[in-house]
C-alpha cells in the first residue's frame, strides 16, 4: 500500500452557465504513484518532479 505524502487538498469554487447558474466545482490535484527508495509513495506530479530534479 502506498502512504500519501501530500498535503494538498482539491481547489474549490464554482462553474458559471451564461445564465449564471452556479454548480459547486473541485480541480484535484494530480497525485502519481513513485517509488522512491524502494518505497512506493503517492506525490503530485509537481512533487514527484521536484524530487527527481534534486535526486539528480
Amino acid at each position: 500500500m502506498a502512504k500519501n505524502l501530500s498535503t494538498k487538498k482539491p481547489l474549490t469554487g464554482n462553474r458559471r452557465s451564461h445564465a449564471l447558474n452556479a454548480t459547486k466545482h473541485a480541480q484535484k490535484p494530480n497525485f502519481q504513484k513513485v517509488t522512491i527508495n524502494g518505497e512506493k509513495v503517492i506525490l503530485s506530479a509537481r512533487e514527484a518532479k521536484t524530487i527527481k530534479k534534486d535526486a539528480k
